[in-house]
């Protein structure tokens, strides 16, 4: 099974603000004790969304006008701290299509291209003007064209960019190494039984 080809991405955004935004905050390790990823959306930013007793804090993804948005808006250095594969999946399973922002975690980088969800890079100006586009008008559509390093809001295009190896696996759908493998797997078996070890 081929996996889908992501050259463009639409969506309304919600910019959550803060630089060096760590895996912790993006999803508290009490909620890494799952066996499969789903339901962890509910719980992205548990923390800071909801005080200790339970009540919704005045964080923007509790607003209910951004609902429906699908490409988060950071700041610089999101997604650091420790290397937890939880933090994308939090974010992915709650609805978000992709990331544009300053700067990226290394490891995070990597997690949400294997998910299929591409992080954007733009400069602080470029990160001020989609936010305050936003934020304006919650309704305001996004477009990223990935192949061409690109982002669109109110008619305005945006030179960004993306890692070529990030972007190479995206656009030719080839950003899931487990998706591969399995796709592969009678070549892989043909392979191994020719071997003399095996």
């Amino acid at each position: 099974m081929a996996l889908e080809k992501i050259t463009k991405i639409s969506g309304k955004g919600v910019y959550v603000a803060g630089q060096d935004v760590d895996t912790d905050r993006i999803i508290p390790a009490r909620y890494m004790k799952v066996v499969t990823f789903d339901g962890l959306g509910e719980f992205l930013f548990k923390d800071v969304r909801f005080d200790q007793n339970g009540n919704k804090t005045d964080h923007i993804l509790n607003d209910p006008r951004y609902a429906d948005a699908s490409i988060m808006i950071v700041d610089s250095n999101f997604g650091c701290g420790s290397s937890r594969e939880h933090a994308p999946q939090a974010i992915r399973r709650a609805g978000f299509n992709a990331i544009i922002g300053e700067s990226f975690a290394e490891i995070f980088f990597g997690n949400s291209t294997t998910l299929g969800m591409p992080c954007i890079e733009a400069s602080k100006e470029q990160i001020k003007e989609i936010a305050a586009a936003v934020s304006a008008n919650p309704d305001t559509q996004i477009d990223i064209d990935v192949a061409n390093d690109t982002v669109t809001v109110n008619g305005k295009t945006h030179k960004v960019s993306l890692k070529k190896t990030a972007k190479d696996a995206l656009v030719n759908g080839m950003w899931d190494p487990i998706a591969e493998l399995l796709e592969h797997d009678a070549d892989i078996s043909k392979t191994a039984k020719a071997l003399p070890y095996i």
